[in-house]
């Protein structure tokens, strides 16, 4: 069972749901072409698709254009449903840094044919994450810079003010669907920058007071 830890507050949450958000950063949607969506666009990956700090990710054989995507992580911490925007911080016990992992080229091949792309999305290593600092060492969750860098080479560095749905209302809207529960995590997007890694790169991903990642590719 894959766990996410608070060492500051010495917590631990079994992994549940992780609620993914695309398109949440309108310079990320523009360079891949897509529209600024209206409403938050959610996918999903499982907890058996998380890693930690130095645990390698693994692309599979079923694709030769695997991307990195720095994102915001947010762990729920108390259970919420429909829970209003003005209270939806409440629920956050932290947060931390992921790379959400994209097999870009499986993922353009389903979106053609109309289907689910989770397998470009879910596959075992697909989802490095951090451990998490309380939401109390947070002052402003839109205030954080996001970077990721390949073999010591910046290529996304972008601001979490920039997203197009902040936190509160990103916590409102998944818990209006799905109930969310204390270990599920939301990834809340990625800005511009994100790009391809092949095996025996390097990706150190971080945000400075939330964590860091270093992770190699095989």
């Amino acid at each position: 069972m894959k766990t996410a830890k608070i060492p500051a507050s010495n917590q631990e949450f079994p992994i549940g749901k992780i609620v993914c958000l695309a398109r949440n950063y309108a310079e990320h949607a523009r360079e891949l072409g897509n529209e600024t969506p209206a409403a938050p666009v959610l996918f999903m990956k499982p907890a058996s698709s998380v890693i930690g700090d130095g645990e390698a990710v693994r692309i599979p054989a079923y694709s030769q254009e695997c991307h990195y995507e720095v994102e915001l992580a947010v762990l729920i911490g108390k259970q919420c449903r429909a829970v209003a925007p003005d209270r939806a911080l409440e629920h956050v016990a932290g947060y931390g840094v992921a790379i959400d992992m994209t097999l870009r080229d499986v993922q353009n091949q389903l979106k053609a044919k109309g289907l689910p792309w989770e397998i470009a999305k879910g596959f075992d290593t697909a989802c490095p994450l951090s451990a998490f600092v309380p939401a109390g060492a947070v002052a402003d969750p839109h205030a954080l810079n996001l970077k990721l860098a390949v073999n010591g080479e910046t290529r996304q560095d972008g601001c979490s003010a920039d997203m197009i749905h902040r936190v509160p209302q990103i916590i409102a809207h998944i818990s209006a669907i799905f109930t969310l529960e204390p270990g599920d995590v939301i990834l809340t997007g990625t800005p511009a920058g994100v790009g391809p890694v092949r095996a025996g790169d390097v990706m150190t991903a971080e945000i400075v007071t939330v964590g860091r990642l270093t992770i190699p590719v095989t």
